[in-house]
């Protein structure tokens, strides 16, 4: 343990307030090396001070003032995230992770709800720019993208997230049109030939990505993708209940829905369960997101699982690129595709774990 310093720390309504000259007292350094070692840099700093800076801190318990830092750095050290439906857990495991890694980053997240409205979404971003925050994740909701004009003119970076808007800003997505192949081709390996689709709205592009890959799957699998039942729905357990109990009372009925996200997927297997048809055995199932509650269905859903971790990583990665010295690069508007991967579970007929356990799982 380092030598206590030889003067008293000041006290401040009771509690022992720690100044940044304590600790390059008890290190027996400067002040000015301590913020190097906190800062990291600008000026390198030798191995042997830094580990006895580092001790002094912790002897001493010193946080440095956030406050002042962020004024020093021009900084909030916040940021802000704008979802169409935090009710959604596909958006609400998506904001956990990219929190995560802001918080990683010593960034503070704050969380705003447009209800796939773009006016509300604009509100939103407005609001977040006055509060002055570093940086912006943005899945645009339904619309012209209102808050175009306030993004460009504040000159904040921002990155947007399963919904691209090429060349302006970088956009983090997953491969849409891939996973929705594998998972069709998967129903076809089952022997199902009246694949059908449930898909989410026409103006989203995921939405369409996805319809756009089962119709390759059924294609390349010999079947004419016109002849099967497409319907379009807003994502949503209500909406995909609905559409289910309307698809499965067709005269020839499908034998297999591949459906574009989980949350349809679970009001398609209500719909299934009130009409008195067996999941997979009558109609299998394949769907799209991978978030947690499609491991406790019954039967547990065969669905493309999306990288939420990743996804977040590189988001962050984007926008801490931005907040850096220097221009950004002009392909730093570049869109990133993410790989999906086929998680096979029992409502397309493959064995289902038992009580949620970790899946079998398809490159």
């Amino acid at each position: 343990m380092l030598a206590a310093p030889s003067t008293q720390l000041v006290l401040i309504g009771g509690a022992v307030t720690v100044r940044r000259s304590d600790v390059a007292r008890l290190a027996g350094t400067s002040p000015s090396v301590v913020s190097y070692v906190l800062n990291g840099g600008p000026r390198g700093v030798a191995e042997e001070t830094r580990q006895r800076v580092l001790a002094a801190i912790e002897q001493l318990g010193y946080r440095p003032n956030g406050i002042a830092r962020s004024l020093r750095m021009a900084r909030t050290m916040t940021l802000g995230l704008v979802v169409p439906d935090n009710a959604n857990p596909y958006f609400a495991e998506l904001a956990r992770a990219i929190e995560e890694e802001s918080f990683a980053e010593g960034y503070t997240l704050l969380i705003g709800n447009s209800s796939e409205d773009d006016d509300r979404q604009t509100t939103y971003v407005q609001t977040f720019l006055a509060r002055q925050v570093d940086g912006l994740f943005l899945v645009p909701a339904h619309g012209p993208l209102g808050c175009l004009e306030d993004l460009q003119r504040a000159k904040t970076p921002w990155v947007t997230l399963d919904r691209a808007v090429e060349g302006i800003a970088p956009a983090v997505l997953v491969d849409n049109h891939g996973g929705a192949y594998a998972a069709t081709r998967h129903l076809l390996e089952h022997g199902r030939r009246r694949i059908a689709c449930l898909a989410g709205p026409q103006d989203v592009m995921p939405a369409m990505d996805r319809v756009a890959g089962w119709r390759s799957a059924l294609a390349d699998g010999g079947i004419q993708p016109d002849a099967m039942t497409l319907w379009h729905a807003p994502f949503g357990r209500q909406a995909g209940y609905s559409a289910a109990r309307t698809m499965l009372a067709a005269d020839e009925r499908p034998d297999a829905i591949f459906v574009a996200s989980d949350e349809q997927a679970m009001g398609v297997l209500r719909a299934v369960a009130e009409l008195g048809l067996v999941c997979p055995d009558e109609l299998a199932i394949a769907s799209f997101d991978g978030v947690a509650a499609a491991m406790y269905s019954t039967p547990g859903l065969t669905t493309v699982q999306q990288p939420f971790r990743l996804l977040a990583r590189a988001a962050v990665s984007h926008l801490v690129q931005q907040l850096g010295p220097g221009e950004v690069d002009a392909d730093e508007a570049r869109t990133e595709v993410l790989p999906v991967q086929l998680v096979r579970r029992g409502s397309c007929g493959c064995i289902d774990p038992t009580g949620g356990d970790a899946p079998e799982t398809e490159d």
